[in-house]
């Protein structure tokens, strides 16, 4: 398993203002970056372990390489953020593999869903959800293999793009945005590889990438990215069956959007941030639904697609930027009991 020394990685201390005049001391390292472009990342704890998965390749979409290295899955692990191992690193012929984000399966394992893009000549031309498993030691993961879709729903432009387990069901988004009008629907799964339809969206403005919430009361929560109209994001509540949906404009752009319920309920939200330039941004869900920002990480250029996850009293957050001249993957690291105090 490569490893990527300490030495290699760097640490910024930063105090950023909150609108309450409080502060979040936070740190950000660069981990790893041994591709020539490294990007869409994802962030859990499995087995005492932080695991951060991410695309490999040569540039933000495929080169000459296609199905020959262009476009391929890494997941990376670490005992304490510090130093990282390469666990697995997934490619398919014929496929650039994107946006791989990562769960743990009710029988215990870990599982990616990945992205499948078809590029000929440079030109997109089908997309294949795919998935992959690790065994319960959170190694030797599976070749990735393509979703099963219902056929009410399948198409050749399927992107299912996160998935989160709840009760022993995995829900997740997929989006359709080969033809106008985009579509997106709400999908169940039992064993990650067949999905079911729940509930098509009636959501105008191009909806796309998509994360699912469970808060305390089983209610689930969506957070959207829409691409047209006024491009405003939406948050979207339910209740079993989860088929009677609430929609609510969040008052900012969303790019690879995550989120999450802190211990007292309070919703984080991590994105690429559009307004005052381009940079990754942690966020807070007031009480109106507004996302209000609290930290805006040193990135730049081509960047985002967050991962959030809490181990402990730790609120770890996982980016890629190339603000520094080579895409790389970074990771903050919060105190939550300062998360918390600041949010007060």
């Amino acid at each position: 398993m490569k490893r990527l020394s300490l030495a290699l990685m760097f640490v910024f201390t930063m105090v950023c203002p909150l609108a309450t005049s409080q502060a979040v001391e936070h740190t950000v390292k660069r981990i790893w970056d041994t591709a020539q472009h490294s990007a869409f990342t994802d962030l859990t704890f499995f087995n005492g372990k932080l695991y951060c998965t991410f695309r490999e390749g040569t540039g933000h979409i495929p080169g000459k390489k296609t199905g020959e290295g262009d476009g391929e899955i890494r997941v990376i692990r670490s005992q304490d953020g510090e130093t990282w191992e390469s666990v697995a690193l997934l490619k398919k012929k014929g496929y650039d593999l994107r946006d791989s984000k990562i769960s743990e399966t009710p029988d215990g394992r870990l599982m990616l869903t990945i992205g499948g893009s078809i590029y000929i000549d440079g030109r997109l031309t089908d997309r294949h959800p795919h998935v992959s498993f690790s065994d319960k030691n959170g190694e030797n993961f599976s070749d990735p293999q393509p979703m099963v879709l219902d056929p009410a729903i399948r198409s050749n432009g399927d992107w299912v793009w996160r998935v989160t387990w709840h009760k022993g069901t995995g829900y997740g988004i997929v989006y359709q945005a080969k033809d106008d009008p985009w579509t997106a629907a709400l999908l169940k799964t039992k064993d990650g590889v067949n999905y079911d339809l729940v509930k098509k969206f009636d959501i105008d403005g191009r909806p796309n990438e998509a994360t699912v919430r469970f808060d305390a009361e089983d209610k689930m929560w969506i957070l959207l990215r829409r691409e047209a109209g006024n491009t405003m994001g939406v948050m979207g509540t339910s209740s079993a069956p989860f088929t009677d949906w609430t929609w609510k404009e969040t008052g900012k752009r969303l790019g690879g959007p995550d989120f999450m319920f802190l211990p007292s309920g309070k919703i984080l939200i991590g994105s690429r941030a559009y307004d005052d330039g381009l940079a990754t941004a942690l966020y807070r869900l007031d009480e109106q639904g507004n996302m209000i920002e609290i930290v805006r990480f040193p990135s730049g250029g081509d960047m985002g697609y967050p991962g959030l996850t809490i181990r402990g009293n730790t609120l770890w957050f996982s980016f890629y930027s190339s603000h520094e001249g080579k895409t790389s993957i970074y990771l903050a690291q919060f105190s939550l009991d300062e998360i918390e105090k600041a949010l007060e």
